[in-house]
Formats: structure tokens, sequence, C-alpha cells
């Protein structure tokens, strides 16, 4: 892992993008304007999240509102995501009713110290997850109702409530949200090592420390993403959490 800020790391950074940007206009991908503002971007992030961090860890409270902080972003990112803006309290509540049930599991239960500098990581981690289980739902629940316009007809031709007629739609597709989550379950230790496994590890935890981190937080995971489809789903078929021209070809 890097140490301090320095010309090696800064060179690597620029290789890096400059060979993604690259292969982006040799491939054809037409994408180097959006890899370089996405570097960019991310660079001026982490500067300023790294300041704030620094500022919260000491401090219980300003944890828990850079917690919150993180949280409103999670839902107004995962909301443009499945292109449906106006929805974004609903998507709000789906990621929140993952998220804090397993947060106080982990803490509540004495599993993680309930400190700044634990509860920022780790609600980081947890909410990061919920957001792209709550953006992967809403982009394959919403496809498929698009292109599945008529199964939808036919199930309210046939006597089928709506909220009956949307599932008809979208139960099947619900599942495929969770699949990074436990391809990632299956594989830790195999295939890569993340984050919470090599943290543990640099800050001179012990390999058990580290396995016993990562599995936390991987089955914490489960548990968030678990609870977003769900409640996602039921927001979906009560017609509450729709992007807006879905509104307008479901009709009840």
């Amino acid at each position: 892992m890097p140490g301090q800020p320095g010309p090696a790391l800064v060179g690597a950074l620029v290789l890096l993008l400059v060979l993604a940007v690259a292969v982006s206009w040799f491939g054809g991908l037409r994408r180097q304007r959006q890899l370089g503002g996405a570097a960019l971007r991310a660079t001026l992030q982490l500067v300023v999240v790294a300041l704030v961090i620094t500022a919260v860890l000491g401090h219980i409270l300003w944890s828990v509102l850079f917690g919150a902080f993180m949280l409103a972003v999670a839902t107004v990112t995962s909301a443009r995501r499945i292109e449906a803006p106006r929805a974004w309290p609903w998507v709000g509540l789906a990621i929140v009713a993952g998220v804090l049930p397993t947060l106080a599991i982990v803490f509540a239960s004495g599993a993680v110290p309930f400190t700044g500098a634990s509860l920022v990581p780790v609600a980081g981690i947890i909410i990061g997850g919920g957001m792209t289980a709550c953006s992967l739902t809403g982009r394959r629940v919403f496809a498929a109702l698009r292109d599945e316009l008529g199964t939808y007809e036919a199930g309210l031709a046939l006597g089928l409530t709506r909220p009956e007629a949307i599932d008809e739609v979208i139960a099947r597709h619900l599942p495929e949200a969770l699949v990074p989550g436990l391809d990632q379950t299956r594989t830790v230790g195999l295939v890569t090592l993340p984050g919470a496994f090599v943290g543990v590890l640099l800050g001179g935890g012990t390999p058990v420390q580290a396995a016993a981190a990562q599995l936390l937080v991987l089955i914490g995971l489960l548990a968030t993403q678990t609870i977003i489809v769900v409640v996602a789903a039921r927001l979906v078929r009560s017609g509450r959490l729709l992007p807006s021209e879905l509104r307008t070809h479901l009709p009840d």
C-alpha cells in the first residue's frame, strides 16, 4: 500500500490515468473526458474527505452526523442512477431500512466499539453496499417494466391488482441485485482480499482479527442488501418508487 504522498505516488497515478485514457481512445470507447473527470473528482473528494474525517473521528457526535451525510449522498446518487430523482424519499427509506438494523446489530452487540474511529469506516462500507443494491434493484426492475409492459397489462386484464401485476414482472429479477454481494462473499480470500481485511492488517492486527473484521462486514452487507432489495421491491409494487414515465405507462 502507498505510504506518504510523494512523487512516486503522483507518477503512478498519472501513468495509470494515461493508460486508461489511451486504451479508451484506442478501443473507440469515447470515454476519455469522463475518465479524466472521474479521476479529478475522486482526487478532490478524497482530499476533502481525508481532512473532514481527521476532524470527526475523535468525536462520536460528529461521526454520526458524517454518517447521516453519507446516507444523504447515497440516497441522491442512487435516485439519479435509477432515473427517479423525484422518488428520492422512497430511495432513502429503502437504504435506511437496510443500513440501520445492520449498524445497530454491529455496534449494540459489542462486535465493534461504538467510537468515531469505528463508526465512520464501518458505516461507509455498509452504506456504500446498500446504495449499490438499491441502484441495481431499480435499474433492473425498471428495465423489466419497460420491456414487459404487455405482461403487466395482461395481469390487469386477468383481474390482478396493480401491485400483483407489477410483481408478475419484477419478482424474478430481484435476486440479481444480490449477485455482486454473494459473489464477493463466496470468493473472499480466494479471489480478493477486501478492504476491511487489508485495513486491519495494515493497522497492526493479526490475520485472525482481519478475517473476523472482514467476515462481519461481508455478512453485514448481505443483510443490508437483502433488506434493501425487499423494501425497494415493496415500494415499487405500491407505485411509490417509480420513475415519472413509468407512473404514466403503468395505469391502474
